[in-house]
């Protein structure tokens, strides 16, 4: 009976991550033929938090300023105090559920918070840490 609850469970609280899988993997290949590789979960994270000077209001701010470093809680921009949704896969399934919208974010998010576009070694290593949540 054990098992059988614990298969139940595995298939209610993971198939998000499955899903992501199948986004993910074909964006690092990507990645990989653009010359990145050894991705890192580690190296992941460590971008997530190191700050940079933003360039409008020369504060300090990380992905982690709106995100926040817990990536399966909410999070809230801080510029405009919008909601964002847990970035984590397992909290929320939209998460690494769209190519597109993962090139996009990343496009964005580089040059807000890093002051321009992220690498495809750091969009690798990110994707890792995100989809590792």
């Amino acid at each position: 009976m054990s098992r059988l609850i614990f298969a139940v469970m595995m298939l209610i609280t993971t198939p998000s991550a499955w899903g992501s899988e199948a986004v993910v993997q074909p964006l690092l290949q990507q990645y990989r033929s653009e010359g990145a590789s050894n991705f890192s979960a580690a190296h992941g994270r460590q971008i997530w938090t190191t700050t940079h000077v933003d360039r409008r209001s020369g504060k300090e701010i990380s992905c982690a300023s709106c995100h926040t470093s817990d990536l399966t809680r909410q999070g809230r921009h801080i510029r405009t105090g919008k909601l964002i949704e847990a970035m984590a896969p397992s909290r929320n399934p939209e998460r690494l559920s769209d190519p597109d919208k993962i090139e996009k974010w990343f496009r964005r998010n580089c040059r807000s918070v890093l002051g321009r576009v992220c690498t495809s070694q750091e969009k690798g290593d990110l994707l890792m840490f995100i989809q590792s949540q």
